[in-house]
């Protein structure tokens, strides 16, 4: 039994991030239904279905396919929000107003509903209709500016992992879940506009180079402050055959575990210090830095590894992909796991990443495909075979 079943959750997105936060709680027993729209041009063919069942963000859900445009479609839609717990929509403002399915629509028919909105910029604000994607939030939110080398004219672009997952699906997923339990309280539900801009700033504010922005007006740049990879407690070192490893060792304590391990206790002194927030490594860290680069570069990488956990040390390889599927620490998490699809066998999956010992999550079904369960749904409403039937003659679902 998963601890959000019972929660019915209507979901129109049309992108990963918007679809992420019904899928982890889809994950959680939540019963999710995901609004596709009709597509006459939509490819066929087990190459296709292949790839639609391995899509991570629409795992344990399932899929109607509906025109919102068309007024039968509209009514339908309506009809599903009155015995809905939660509509996750990923529009631009005033798209689902247009469509006959806002939150005020929504809310008056079903005052318990909780309206989960993801937008680039929010519901209002001089830039709520602008167009954008992750690196463009994160270049608003300064983050852009503070990835990469000091010394570089560009800083560098990362994957979309910050607006787009850690700002947006996450703050859209907890949002949702606060304002469930804020209906518990009080019987009503809520709007939860969640922006992806807001977000980023948000997970900004939270890293050591902010910690004195606002008291001391001390401002991080690119490639400085502790975590900005030119000290040598916190870098990438290449190893003798070509591959990489992360050190990690703010603390003080650790940093000397290191030394010692590799054999210069007398470096211990370029531990982390207090002026070290905002600046740049000076010279002679720097130089502590590349003694020590020459050094990693005489064993391999897995050498190092088992040498400096033995010590005690923070230290990470650098996996591809491949091998971080092989890990066993991922593997004893169930980080990667399977399940079957009734007609293409196994289909593998990233795992749940929060256990709850009592609830746990599950990976029960792959994604559907658009339109799996259109009948289904409709025959639950109180269709007849002919009214559905006329329904697909009019193209309002296929």
């Amino acid at each position: 039994m998963g601890v959000l079943d019972g929660i019915k959750i209507l979901e129109l997105a049309r992108v990963p991030p918007a679809e992420m936060p019904a899928m982890m709680l889809a994950d959680m027993g939540a019963e999710v239904l995901k609004i596709d729209s009709p597509d006459p041009e939509r490819p066929a063919g087990d190459e296709w279905v292949r790839r639609t069942i391995h899509a991570f963000t629409n795992r344990n859900k399932r899929s109607m396919t509906l025109d919102m445009k068309a007024p039968e479609g509209q009514a339908i839609f309506r009809t599903l929000a009155t015995t809905a717990d939660v509509i996750v929509e990923g529009f631009r403002p005033g798209v689902m107003k247009r469509l006959g399915a806002d939150y005020e629509t929504i809310r008056a028919l079903n005052p318990r509903i909780v309206y989960c909105s993801l937008s680039g910029f929010g519901q209002d604000g001089p830039y709520r209709d602008y167009p954008a994607h992750d690196m463009n939030y994160l270049s608003l939110a300064g983050v852009l500016n503070l990835i990469g080398d000091a010394g570089s004219t560009k800083p560098v672009i990362p994957l979309n992992l910050v607006a787009d997952y850690a700002g947006a699906s996450l703050h859209g997923a907890l949002g949702i879940v606060l304002a469930l339990f804020g209906r518990e309280r009080t019987g009503r539900g809520q709007h939860v506009d969640v922006s992806y801009l807001d977000t980023t700033v948000s997970l900004l504010a939270a890293t050591p180079n902010m910690r004195f922005f606002f008291s001391d007006g001390q401002a991080p740049k690119r490639g400085e402050g502790f975590l900005g990879g030119s000290y040598p407690y916190y870098a990438i070192y290449e190893t003798r055959d070509a591959k990489l490893l992360t050190i990690g060792c703010t603390e003080p304590w650790l940093w000397a575990n290191f030394c010692r391990a590799i054999g210069r206790p007398d470096f211990e002194r370029f531990a982390r210090q207090p002026d070290q927030f905002v600046r740049a490594a000076n010279r002679e860290e720097q130089a502590a830095r590349e003694e020590i680069e020459k050094i990693i570069r005489s064993r391999d990488r897995d050498e190092w590894y088992d040498l400096l956990v033995k010590a005690d040390v923070c230290v990470g390889k650098v996996y591809d992909v491949e091998e971080m599927v092989r890990d066993p620490q991922i593997n004893h998490r169930q980080m990667i796991v399977d399940t079957q699809h009734p007609t293409h066998g196994r289909v593998r999956q990233v795992g749940v990443a929060i256990k709850l010992s009592e609830t746990p999550g599950s990976v029960r079904s792959a994604a559907p495909l658009a339109g799996e369960h259109t009948d289904v749904v409709l025959r639950d409403i109180g269709m007849s075979a002919a009214e559905i039937a006329g329904l697909r003659a009019k193209k309002v679902v296929e």
